[in-house]
């Protein structure tokens, strides 16, 4: 999922569609803290109009931030102010128990923004952030806000003045940074130009402003390409900088991140174990299928090395059942009916309505790091339309390599995929997320809680009979739960141990059964990276193990999609909130 970190720390995600969840009625104090979370988020957005267009405030559309030192100094000393005057403008006792959480969560929010911006200097070793303001700021303007169409061109063509600015900072800031991410940063770059060229226009489609567009996108491109041979000719030869962060700072941020208890060892411990438990199932899986796919051949023996061919074997051969790179985004819209069909059909939860979800080939410039994202609508402006962008096999890879892409996403993987990313994984809960009240936890956030939902609605679809019992889903819906818990185990070992990259990509082709092409995606991302890979497997092993608790609790009056709902109903929390949360709505009389 493609999510613009604010301060590495603000997810961004939302829309409308059912009832408001129930909430313990707020004190005089509950009112304090919000008008305070509002005096500070109001200062946030003028500072930061790339922030206000993606939580979806556009006043500030026709400007850019001010990205100097000295205002990057600002955001900092004001980060520490705000902390500080926190707990003397707002009783802690005086709130009310939902007042409390959010008092936490902005609290919690801050120190880690503070904690990252004094760990970390990502405006001189990351050139992907510089990328975020030359496309991406425009993008948005454009893709995603309700305004009128002409004012939000006139809107881009305003933002796009301010862009030699920000590439002026970025060759005065940028130092030695690792070669993977400046790597990365030419390549987006390069679909920057290609917007600049002939997406913009197309977005803005019919418009009486297309000569000032043409002719402000006309300076755009060579700024561009200017910079494109910066980053290739000179940032890219003096790119020596260290990715890893060390075991003290993995540790330290996962904490920060995960705020479930567990410390990096403990995660890596859990990750083993259930990357045991997986490799049995899939094997169980394959062994049930080798029949079909390989009648009249022996079973490998029951070894280590036979189960582990006979799952490669297998995976290999459901893998071919794939389309054609072109049809890779018709054919994930080809999977949306019957998915929400059936969650309607067995009553997973109530999906949202109407459905802003939109199924699109992601941008060039956005491409990189994974296959697929949900971009969704913005918490501030909430009719906006979501985006669940597939991007296909980038156009220079070979012909051998696009196989092995579409053979990892074929037509049983890309269901799963869209299970997760949309219906009713990323796009469904964030739907029901604007339906919260809090500002702060739409603001705030957990990434945990994010991919931990989506990651635990794969596996429950099926449980509950999607597919009808197709192996070959079940199949794919393990080998990708495995990638979930192999993130965990990567994003450990690169970053604590010394793990070569043969090591990884041996770890992820042979163990966790991944195409070469999706190993080496990974693997860069990895290095780009640092503790996100891990949200997935803490996030669903928190979700599961709720739902386990709360359904042996509950016994015969536990209900499925209520308690769905009522986990959505929470909004994104820390996931160490949910039990308390979900057991005081489950506990609540419907109104």
């Amino acid at each position: 999922m493609k999510m613009t970190d604010w301060f590495g720390m603000m997810a961004v995600v939302w829309c409308a569609a059912v009832a408001c969840p129930i909430v313990a009625a707020p004190s005089s104090e509950d009112q304090k803290l919000a008008d305070f979370f509002h005096q500070y988020l109001e200062g946030q957005l003028r500072q930061r109009p790339s922030l206000a267009t993606e939580l979806g405030d556009h006043r500030y559309d026709n400007k850019l931030d001010d990205i100097s030192a000295e205002a990057r100094a600002r955001w900092k000393k004001e980060c520490r102010a705000t902390l500080e005057a926190l707990p003397k403008a707002v009783q802690f006792a005086a709130l009310s128990r939902d007042g409390q959480v959010d008092y936490e969560i902005f609290r919690q929010g801050l120190e880690r923004s503070l904690w990252m911006m004094e760990q970390f200097d990502p405006w001189a070793d990351d050139p992907r952030v510089y990328n975020q303001y030359l496309n991406d700021s425009v993008y948005l303007v454009l893709a995603q806000s309700t305004l009128p169409p002409e004012i939000n061109v006139s809107n881009a063509i305003a933002r796009m003045a301010f862009l030699p600015q920000v590439v002026a900072e970025a060759k005065r800031s940028l130092k030695n940074p690792p070669r993977v991410v400046v790597e990365t940063a030419i390549r987006q770059n390069l679909g920057a130009i290609g917007f600049y060229e002939k997406t913009i226009f197309e977005l803005a489609g019919r418009t009486a402003q297309t000569p000032r567009l043409k002719t402000a996108a006309a300076a755009v491109v060579p700024l561009l390409r200017e910079y494109q041979q910066f980053l290739e000719k000179e940032l890219l030869p003096r790119a020596t900088g260290e990715w890893r962060i060390g075991r003290d700072k993995f540790n330290k941020k996962l904490e920060m991140t995960l705020q479930t208890g567990w410390d990096a060892d403990t995660l890596l411990q859990m990750a083993e174990a259930e990357f045991a438990r997986v490799e049995q199932e899939l094997y169980l899986v394959s062994r049930q299928l080798w029949g079909v796919y390989f009648p009249g051949r022996v079973l490998p023996p029951d070894t280590p090395e036979g189960r582990r061919q006979t799952v490669e074997q297998v995976i290999q051969r459901v893998g071919q059942e794939h389309g054609k790179p072109s049809d890779l985004v018709r054919d994930a819209r080809a999977t949306v009916a019957r998915i929400k069909q059936f969650i309607s059909a067995a009553d997973i939860l109530r999906l949202p309505s109407p459905d802003r979800c939109q199924i699109i080939e992601m941008p060039e410039f956005q491409r990189g790091n994974s296959v697929a994202y949900m971009n969704s609508p913005p918490p501030l402006d909430p009719a906006a339309s979501g985006y669940y962008a597939i991007s296909p096999p980038p156009r220079d890879w070979p012909a051998e390599r696009v196989k092995s892409f579409l053979e990892e996403y074929n037509q049983h993987m890309l269901q799963i995929l869209t299970i997760h990313e949309a219906y009713p994984g990323h796009y469904v809960q964030h739907e029901y997320a604007n339906r919260v009240p809090s500002l702060i936890r739409k603001v705030f956030a957990s990434g945990v809680y994010i991919e931990g939902w989506a990651v635990y609605t794969e596996q429950m679809m099926l449980d509950q009979g999607y597919g009808a019992g197709d192996l070959r889903l079940r199949l794919n819906q393990l080998k990708f739960y495995l990638r979930a818990i192999a993130n965990a185990i990567l994003d450990h070992k690169m970053h604590c141990t010394q793990m070569s990259d043969d090591e990884a990509l041996a770890f992820l082709t042979r163990r966790a059964f991944q195409s070469e092409g999706e190993a080496r995606l990974k693997i860069i991302r990895s290095k780009q990276s640092s503790v996100q890979l891990s949200t997935y497997f803490a996030g669903r092993m928190a979700m599961y193990q709720l739902r386990q608790n709360l359904q042996q609790e509950m016994g015969d009056r536990f209900s499925l999609g209520r308690y769905h709902e009522a986990v959505l109903g929470c909004g994104p929390v820390p996931v160490k909130y949910l039990p308390e949360l979900v057991r005081r709505q489950l506990a609540t009389p419907a109104s």
